[in-house]
């Protein structure tokens, strides 16, 4: 009898230790997702803002004309960088460069960095990358000496 009670316990810890690891597992999964989840709602309602701005007649250029800036560079290079290097084109502001983590792989009308490599000088550093933005300008502001902006908060203020 004593066996058979071990055996059984034996198999009700087995059965909890894996539900656990299994529970921690779609737990991860469910964390994971709901974080991609909150990054493309944000991106979602910062061009939907965007949209707005573009439908009022504004366009980003003067907010960077404002402040004096004409040589800046975009940090996040997916669809948020390429639509302002695309805004700016012909307006007088020069987007010297893109930094992007993943720049080996991407393709863009202006050269592609990473963090890593040497950040040449500009009037400002825009962040598309909203969600991140705090993380992104605490590190960029360690190697570079002037403003780090976050898209977001230009289409604000435009």
């Amino acid at each position: 009898m004593k066996k058979i009670m071990i055996s059984m316990m034996s198999a009700l810890t087995g059965v909890a230790i894996g539900a656990g690891v299994s529970g921690k597992v779609i737990g991860d999964a469910v964390t994971k997702t709901k974080g991609m989840s909150d990054k493309h709602l944000a991106l979602f309602l910062m061009m939907n803002k965007w949209v707005k701005v573009k439908q009022e007649g504004k366009n980003l250029a003067a907010y960077f004309e404002n402040y004096g800036y004409k040589d800046i560079a975009v940090y996040g290079m997916s669809y948020a960088g390429q639509t302002l290097v695309d805004e700016l084109k012909d307006k007088g502001i020069t987007v010297a460069y893109g930094i992007d983590k993943c720049a080996d792989s991407m393709y863009a009308d202006v050269d592609i960095v990473t963090m890593d490599d040497e950040l040449k000088p500009v009037d400002a550093i825009v962040v598309t990358a909203i969600t991140f933005y705090d993380e992104i300008r605490e590190i960029l502001s360690l190697k570079v000496d002037c403003p780090v902006i976050s898209l977001e908060d230009i289409l604000y203020q435009v």
